[in-house]
């Protein structure tokens, strides 16, 4: 089976709900158009990433925010994935929406609510947004948030309950400019690459770009298949949509060469342990300073 994806790689406008929306709907659209069933956005795209303390009042339901996507998408039928800061039990997330469109309705499939909330640097999510405390996967797709992916244990999670496509929403502002590319383009397109070879599935990322606050957010949005290959990449610093086709085969291929999930799954009862076990006991503060084997 092929499934062909669509990575929409955006500016989003700060606090402009409706503008964005209607942004989105018009990728989604072109996206359709080219015979896409998935459509992948990036991280924030509803509200903008550096809304900040205003994400509490911008916030919407995932439901509200799939119902106002599909409506003005219309006619056809598409599965969607996109972030946005989320309104759920009365706490602002900064979470990602799978949905799926059809004829202007929407079925909210799953929701992912980032794990991982940088509050270093540049970043201060910790301050305006809650943790989220779970990794799911739905219907063979999995969802991650920037940071998350940058922890290995994620995508294997995400591996471990069925992923066979991880969707990873992006909003990161460049840093490290020593060469012809931000490092932490590079640092993504290696993250990437790893997840997709070591767990066989599909990785398509889709990252926000231009500017906000005096950040630029990066884009280059790249999709990987699961041996590791590039399928496609964006550039750098302006609105893009990459198109790929998914040939799902390649999943049972690459994890027959290669079975590490497999041998991961078998021993995944003892990592369990293994993790519980730390924790219980805690361990060395990861700011002290590096000790060798000997001391």
């Amino acid at each position: 089976m092929i499934l062909r994806a669509a990575s929409l790689q955006l500016r989003s406008h700060l606090g402009d709900v409706a503008g964005n929306l209607d942004r989105m709907a018009e990728g989604v659209c072109q996206a359709m158009q080219e015979g896409c069933g998935l459509a992948v956005m990036p991280e924030a795209v509803v509200q903008g990433y550096q809304v900040q303390g205003a994400n509490v009042e911008l916030a919407l339901s995932a439901q509200s925010a799939a119902d106002e996507l599909a409506q003005r998408v219309g006619a056809g039928s598409v599965s969607v994935v996109f972030g946005l800061y989320e309104k759920a039990d009365g706490r602002p997330f900064n979470s990602s929406v799978y949905a799926r469109l059809t004829d202007g309705q929407a079925e909210v499939r799953h929701v992912h609510r980032k794990v991982f909330l940088p509050t270093y640097g540049v970043f201060d999510e910790a301050r305006y947004c809650q943790s989220g405390s779970s990794v799911r996967a739905a219907d063979g797709l999995g969802m991650l948030i920037c940071e998350d992916v940058w922890h290995a244990v994620m995508p294997a999670l995400s591996a471990l309950d069925g992923a066979d496509i991880l969707a990873v929403p992006v909003a990161s502002p460049g840093r490290g400019f020593s060469g012809e590319e931000p490092e932490n383009v590079g640092r993504y397109r290696r993250m990437l690459q790893a997840a997709a070879e070591e767990h066989g599935m599909f990785v398509v990322s889709s990252c926000l770009t231009g500017f906000e606050s005096g950040k630029g957010l990066a884009g280059a949005s790249m999709m990987f298949d699961p041996f590791g290959r590039l399928l496609a990449e964006a550039p750098l610093l302006q609105e893009a949509i990459i198109v790929a086709d998914l040939d799902l085969a390649l999943i049972s291929a690459a994890r027959s060469k290669s079975p590490l999930l497999a041998d991961l799954r078998g021993k995944w009862r003892l990592l369990a342990a293994e993790a519980g076990r730390i924790a219980a006991e805690g361990g060395p503060d990861p700011g002290e300073r590096p000790r060798g084997p000997v001391a």
